[in-house]
């Protein structure tokens, strides 16, 4: 009996120590598709009108809490006058690249490669980016992401993200017009369009991290 628990022990250490050995990754790479809808003059719902999205996303992984993402994204945003007697209707491609932060509520990862990694979290987002935009009036824009989502590891290097975010921009133009109710009003973001975008995105691990390298762990 002694013997069978001294192997069984034996065989527990072994398997956690090559747990523990499982590569980490610094980078992941991959693509999403979504919906996104115009917020401006012409609507006041961030869910209403929405469109085909498509995008390309890269992150950086800081630590298992932090990352920085890259997007580049595609859409059309679409938007009708409701009050206002012209009927003026528009459907206008916009692109953006943005960067962002993202910072997970709990450290992400299979549990294996960092200990107390989860392979499920929220987390939020905050950055910066340009948006261009078609229409009579074609321009570009400056833009703040700010959202939330959440993201599951389902393979050792797979990853599926969904979220949303609200694109805040310096533009009154996304929608071709420029201030048609006539409000007067000053600061950052007021009486400026924008665009809000539900996305899913799956991603695959990239870029092998060196443990042994200056004892170089997370």
């Amino acid at each position: 009996m002694k013997k069978l628990l001294a192997v069984i022990f034996a065989l527990a250490i072994t398997m956690a120590a090559s747990a523990q050995d499982e590569p980490e990754y610094k980078m992941e790479i991959g693509a999403g598709v979504g919906l996104v809808s115009y917020v401006g003059d012409y609507n006041s719902n961030p869910l209403k009108g929405m469109q085909p999205w498509l995008a390309l996303v890269a992150k950086y992984r800081l630590d298992p809490r932090v990352a920085i993402a890259f997007d580049l994204g595609t859409g059309k945003l679409k938007g009708k006058a409701e009050t206002i007697t012209n009927g003026y209707e528009f459907s206008h491609n916009v692109t953006e690249a943005d960067v962002r932060l993202e910072y997970n509520f709990w450290p992400y990862g299979t549990g294996y490669e960092y200990r107390g990694a989860r392979r499920f979290t929220p987390f939020i987002t905050i950055g910066a980016g340009a948006s261009f935009y078609g229409g009579p009036e074609k321009g570009a824009t400056m833009n703040m992401p700010i959202g939330a989502g959440i993201k599951y590891k389902i393979g050792n290097r797979l990853n599926l993200t969904a979220e949303w975010a609200m694109r805040f921009t310096l533009s009154d133009k996304l929608d071709g017009s420029k201030d048609p109710l006539g409000i007067k009003s000053s600061g950052l973001f007021k009486n400026t369009d924008g665009y809000s975008v539900l996305q899913i995105a799956l991603t695959y691990d990239l870029w092998e991290k060196c443990k042994t390298c200056n004892n170089d762990r997370y």
